[in-house]
C-alpha cells in the first residue's frame, strides 16, 4: 500500500464514493484527502454530509462533495446515458434512474467527472454491477466482469480470484479471469506466476472441474501472454517446493505461484477467508477487472480502513491503465 500510495499521490486522483453520506466512507476520505492520497468526492445530500460531519465530528476540509441538485451538466449526462443505453431507455427513463445515487455516481464516472469509483458501502453487489455494466461496460477483449483479492502478509504478495462474482466459470471464463488477474498482479508490482488451481496435479484426479482447468490451461499456453501458467495443480504444488519436485518436476513455476485462479467461486471465497482468518493475510478487495473505468465494490461490512485502502487501489488502477 506505501508503494501504491507513492505512485498516485500528488496525481489529482478524483474518487468518487457512492455513498457519499455513511460515517465510515467519510472518515476514509477525510483521512485521504489530509494525506492528500487523491481527491475524495462525496456524493449525496449536501446538506446530510454537512450534518453528519458536524454530528460526528469528521473533518472534510479538501473533500468535496458533489450532490445530484447542485449538478451543472444534468442535460448533458442524460443525453450521454441516452447514448450508453443504445435507445433501451427513453430520456425521460434514465433522468428517473439519475434520481438513484448509485445511477447518478456511476454516470459522473462515465462522463469523466470523477476518475474512479467506489460503491458498495450500503448498496448491494448487484446494484453496483448493474448501473456499471450498463453504463461503463467492460473493456475491449473483456466478455466479463471478474474480481480478485490482494492478499498480504508483511512483505508477502498474492492475488487470489474470482473469489466473489462468479459461480462456475466455464472454460472461456476462467481464461478470462486468468489473464484479468495477471493483469492486476502486474499492477500492484507482482510478476505473475499463475497457476489454475484443482484437486488434481497434472491428471492425479479426474472430474468434470479437473477437465475445465486443464482445458483452460491449455488455451491460455497458446496466446502471446508474456509469463508462466501452469496446471491443473494442488495448492500444496503451487506453493511448496518439495511438494512441487514430486508432484510437478518439470514446471517452470511450480512452488512459485503467486496469482491463484481458483475453478469455483465456493473455492475462491472460501480460499481467501481461510487466509485471513487463519493465516493472517489481509484481503484488499474484491477488486473488479475488465470494466473499462476503475470501479470498485465495497463489502457492505466495510471498515473505514477498508475504504482508505479501496480508493488507493482504484487510483493505482486509474494510473496504471493509462
Amino acid at each position: 500500500m506505501e508503494q501504491l500510495k507513492k505512485l498516485i499521490m500528488g496525481k489529482n486522483v478524483r474518487i468518487m464514493f457512492t455513498e457519499g453520506w455513511d460515517p465510515r466512507v467519510m472518515r476514509a476520505a477525510s483521512r485521504l484527502a489530509k494525506e492528500q492520497i487523491v481527491i475524495p468526492v462525496l456524493n449525496g445530500p449536501r446538506d446530510m454530509i454537512v450534518e453528519t460531519a458536524e454530528n460526528k465530528q469528521i473533518d472534510l476540509s479538501g473533500v468535496e462533495i458533489l450532490d445530484r441538485i447542485e449538478y451543472q451538466r444534468m442535460d448533458e449526462m442524460i443525453l450521454k446515458m441516452v447514448e450508453l443505453r443504445k435507445g433501451k431507455l427513453s430520456a425521460l427513463e434514465c433522468c428517473d434512474l439519475l434520481e438513484k445515487e448509485n445511477y447518478f455516481a456511476t454516470m459522473c464516472l462515465a462522463m469523466d467527472d470523477v476518475d474512479g469509483l467506489i460503491g458498495g458501502a450500503t448498496i448491494s453487489t448487484r446494484e453496483t454491477l448493474r448501473a456499471a455494466l450498463q453504463l461503463i461496460k467492460t473493456k475491449q477483449g473483456c466478455d466479463i466482469v471478474s474480481s480478485c483479492f490482494l492478499m498480504t502478509k508483511g512483505s508477502t504478495q498474492y492475488i487470489f480470484g474470482d473469489c466473489s462474482l462468479n459461480i462456475d466459470p466455464s472454460v472461456d471464463e476462467l481464461v478470462d479471469i486468468t489473464m484479468q488477474c495477471a493483469k492486476t498482479a502486474q499492477v500492484f508490482g507482482i510478476e505473475p506466476k499463475v497457476g489454475l488451481l484443482s484437486y488434481s496435479t497434472y491428471g492425479s484426479g479426474a472430474g468434470a472441474s479437473v477437465d475445465k482447468v486443464r482445458e483452460a490451461v491449455k488455451r491460455l499456453r497458446r496466446l502471446p501472454l508474456g509469463y508462466e501458467v501452469d496446471g491443473e495443480m494442488q495448492l500444496d504444488a503451487a506453493v511448496a517446493q518439495e511438494v512441487a519436485e514430486l508432484k510437478a518436476p518439470d514446471s517452470l513455476i511450480a512452488g512459485k505461484i503467486n496469482t491463484f485462479i481458483f475453478p469455483t467461486l465456493d473455492a475462491g471465497n472460501i480460499g481467501y477467508k481461510l487466509m485471513a482468518r487463519f493465516g493472517g493475510f489481509e484481503a484488499v478487495g474484491p477488486i473488479l477487472q475488465g470494466m473499462r473505468k476503475p470501479l470498485n465494490d465495497l463489502s457492505r461490512g466495510a471498515n473505514e480502513d477498508e475504504i482508505y485502502k479501496m480508493a488507493i487501489v482504484t487510483a493505482a488502477q486509474k494510473l496504471l491503465s493509462e
